[in-house]
């Protein structure tokens, strides 16, 4: 690509990036939740822009938004290639966003210069990864790959009380499809023939190693956990310390006894517990009860669940000492994901050809492309993240650093297509 076509494309790509970062509730960062007003508005956006760009527009009943670049061999396999349009509460413009709107510029840019591609090429915003709205994670991509079958919409409530299904129907983005485009609508895709992720590495080796791209070869696996401690809320002057059924008291044993064993696994096993709420809340009320999450993470499944069953018990066992009462709920079980070797074996010499350096690594973080490992090839690619920061307003990758990755992407969608 020549020096004017880089500045064009750095252009355009920063441009994007900003004006979706317009689509936020106010406050630090990027704040965009599934099916509120704001993310509505940012699937409508990435909507008008796909249609402007050329691409066949179309959105499945769940609000994953897809832009098509057809082939002139629709018989073979589609190559899909995008991220998800939802953040964190306060997140930064990157995570996600970074790889839509450089998906919609390497097919501008594939078709400009190559014309029309022997076989599809498709964008898509996924309208969900994060799981920050409603307790489970990935109903975008989940939508697509049967993970999810729809009737979690039932059940599953926000903070607010709001279900999942009441939420899909209050948005103002599903309201407004109208009835040519419902007629699009596609459900789970069996057409996709390979699926390529570009992502910011929310990291900090790539920085810390100087390297321009990541080539991943694996998703670690995952387990999320709302665990859920009831003891019994008394007087905190009047009842004896032997006497207590003390729910915070018995959670913070856990969450020690949590920490210690993570430490004493040793990488790359990583625990944390990120939210916890205590009821009633009160200085000189012995709390009742306290709900606390689990989240907890390997590259291989039978040091996950090993380390999962171990935990869970210990918490069992100290409940019992204690007194008090433990529920635990899954909310999200992920297996590792290895990333296709070919595909990775194309990105490697991708690299090598336009001088870029790379590493080899595997992401800490889940990803959509991990849903769609088991069923089709699958690959990602990293590009750094300042100081490893993710998830928060400081998110930032240089401009140098994300044309970097669309580079790669661009000349990886071409191999697979043309």
């Amino acid at each position: 690509m020549n020096d004017s076509r880089v500045q064009a494309s750095t252009q355009k790509l920063l441009e994007l990036l900003e004006e979706l970062a317009t689509f936020s509730t106010p406050g630090p960062g990027v704040t965009r939740l599934l099916y509120t007003e704001e993310w509505s508005r940012a699937q409508i956006f990435l909507q008008e822009k796909m249609a402007g760009l050329g691409l066949e527009v179309s959105i499945d009943k769940v609000g994953n938004v897809y832009g098509r670049l057809s082939g002139c061999n629709p018989q073979q396999k589609i190559i899909l290639t995008g991220s998800h349009i939802d953040t964190v509460v306060n997140g930064g413009k990157y995570d996600g966003a970074y790889g839509i709107a450089a998906a919609m510029i390497a097919l501008q840019d594939l078709q400009r210069n190559f014309g029309q591609p022997q076989r599809t090429l498709e964008v898509v915003s996924f309208c969900e990864e994060e799981g920050s709205r409603f307790p489970l994670a990935y109903w975008g991509s989940g939508h697509v790959t049967e993970r999810y079958d729809g009737s979690e919409a039932e059940t599953c409530m926000d903070a607010e009380g709001v279900t999942l299904k009441a939420a899909m129907a209050q948005s103002s983005f599903l309201q407004d499809i109208t009835e040519e485009k419902a007629s699009k609508r596609t459900g789970v895709r069996n057409d996709i023939g390979a699926f390529v992720e570009l992502h910011i590495e929310q990291g900090i080796i790539l920085e810390k190693t100087d390297t321009q791209i990541g080539v991943v070869q694996g998703i670690v696996g995952q387990r999320r956990y709302v665990v859920k401690v009831s003891g019994i809320a008394n007087h905190a002057g009047t009842t004896p310390m032997f006497m207590r059924q003390d729910a915070l008291a018995s959670a913070v044993e856990m969450l020690y006894v949590l920490e210690s064993s993570a430490k004493t696994a040793g990488e790359p096993l990583v625990a944390t517990s990120g939210k916890l709420e205590v009821y009633p809340n009160t200085p000189n009320v012995i709390p009742g009860e306290v709900l606390f999450t689990l989240d907890i993470r390997h590259s291989e499944e039978d040091e996950l669940e090993r380390f999962c069953e171990k935990l869970l018990a210990e918490c069992n066992e100290i409940a019992v000492k204690r007194g008090v009462i433990l529920e635990v709920t899954s909310v999200l079980h992920t297996v590792p994901a290895p990333m296709d070797t070919k595909l990775s074996a194309m990105l490697e010499n991708i690299c090598r050809q336009e001088g870029k350096t790379y590493r080899m690594m595997v992401s800490g973080a889940g990803h959509d492309a991990q849903l769609f490992a088991p069923r089709c090839p699958t690959a990602m690619i990293f590009v750094p993240s300042r100081a490893g920061i993710s998830h928060s307003p400081e998110e930032y990758t240089s401009p140098e650093q994300l044309v970097a990755g669309l580079e790669v992407l661009t000349a990886m969608l071409y191999e697979l297509a043309y």
